[in-house]
């Protein structure tokens, strides 16, 4: 909301100025109205990466890089984490409020019984090559979803829209499973509905025709805490370019497509699948030691993966909660895994370390979920995949948000443009 504040900017060149407002929030910095400056001053603002630049009002989650806060809806992450599961969570993102027995009731009917994919849809992976990624066939088969659901894409229409997120929240572990089981020439399993949401997915995951599958209850306890932790994050590259592409009036479906394309990306979402390289070039816990050292000198090339936060400046809050379930994880399932030797080995010597401790690079979330989806037995190349089910709860939740939001306007973003200035065109043989 705007307040009697403002900013003045003079342009000192020309004494033209500009009365900027300043906008506050519930909690968090204020800011800058530059709306009117082009208008006022005839100049545009630069901001790489929009690193200091709010793009949209939202109320869905809340994040203090500073003092290590991350809250969805004003809950904090670490009370959600300990006393929630992924489900109430994201009727949590959805609705704003955390539901009654018979809200929660309703909610989970509905998941459970939009898991399923059109059988048209389970052919669609026949077109895919046998070793196509993961990323690639759920980005493609999510986007699809609007060729399957067409008669109820009207973005306008709030029934619509609560229908969509409903959708794509049961079917991304369906989907997700089967872009996995389709990579190493498994047949599909359909969606076991007298399963909780995790359970059914780990199913969909695992099991085969032979056999049952009976799944450690720590198991899916820490792939829910998981998905609570990887819910949202606030206005992150692939929310940004969920909302950009909403923005232009396109179906649910297509904007959560581009999310996943954008999630797909080693800085982002591929950050846990780096951690894993990284323990594979480390090696054996022996060589720790030295990859720390080699981590330090300014010189060497090679980094530790999965170490600090560019939001995050003192903690990862997601990490401090996570750690305990990793450890617990390995203790209970006992997997013989040289790699998550190294991983512990290499967790203890950062946080021992004062370089480390000093510069506040500790483990973050990327470094335990990477560890814990490989004790799990799920492969690095459906580490993002699982990303993903994870935040398309946020994802479709600031899509909707975007749509019930007045005045909501198309993003286009200016530039400074640094190419020729206008010069005349020569004919070939001229030039």
């Amino acid at each position: 909301m705007s307040d009697s504040k403002s900013v003045k900017l003079v342009d000192e060149s020309n004494g033209r100025s500009s009365e900027l407002p300043l906008l506050t929030g519930t909690i968090g910095p204020a800011c800058i109205d530059i709306a009117p400056l082009y208008k006022d001053t005839g100049h545009f603002t630069y901001d790489p990466g929009y690193g200091s630049t709010a793009s949209t009002k939202s109320a869905i989650t809340y994040i203090d890089g500073d003092l290590g806060v991350l809250m969805y809806r004003g809950y904090p992450i670490e009370q959600l984490a300990e006393k929630s599961s992924f489900l109430e969570v994201a009727y949590l993102l959805l609705n704003g409020e955390l539901p009654n027995k018979t809200q929660f009731a309703g909610f989970e009917n509905d998941i459970t019984h939009h898991t399923m994919m059109h059988e048209s849809q389970r052919n669609f992976f026949q077109g895919f090559h046998h070793d196509a990624h993961p990323m690639a066939m759920l980005a493609a088969s999510v986007a699809s979803l609007s060729a399957f659901y067409h008669e109820s894409l009207d973005v306008d229409n709030p029934a619509d829209r609560k229908l969509a997120a409903i959708r794509l929240i049961a079917k991304m572990p369906t989907i997700a499973a089967a872009c996995y089981r389709y990579s190493i020439g498994w047949p599909f399993r359909y969606p076991r509905n007298n399963l909780e949401y995790v359970n059914r997915f780990l199913h969909m995951m695992f099991e085969v025709p032979s056999e049952p599958l009976e799944m450690s209850p720590v198991a899916a306890k820490a792939l829910d805490l998981l998905f609570i932790l990887h819910a949202d994050h606030e206005q992150n590259a692939s929310t940004s370019t969920v909302r950009l592409v909403g923005s232009t009036g396109a179906n649910p479906y297509a904007s959560i497509a581009a999310g996943i394309t954008a999630l797909w990306g080693p800085a982002h979402g591929g950050a846990n699948e780096a951690v894993l390289k990284m323990l594979e070039e480390i090696g054996t816990p022996d060589k720790v030691e030295t990859a720390v050292k080699r981590a330090k000198d300014k010189n060497d090339n090679f980094r530790l993966m999965g170490f600090g936060h560019r939001v995050y400046k003192n903690f990862d809050p997601r990490a401090k909660i996570i750690r305990e379930m990793c450890h617990k994880v390995l203790a209970e399932l006992g997997v013989n895994d040289p790699l998550l030797d190294v991983a512990m080995k290499l967790e203890e010597a950062a946080l021992k370390d004062d370089y480390f401790v000093e510069r506040k690079l500790y483990p973050n979330v990327d470094f335990y979920s990477g560890i814990i989806y490989k004790a799990l037995g799920i492969p690095t190349e459906m580490f993002t995949v699982m990303f993903a089910i994870a935040r398309t709860a946020g994802w479709i939740a600031h899509w909707i948000e975007q749509h019930e939001t007045p005045g909501s306007r198309i993003g286009r973003p200016r530039q400074l443009y640094v190419g020729s200035d206008k010069r005349d065109y020569l004919g070939i043989d001229k030039r």
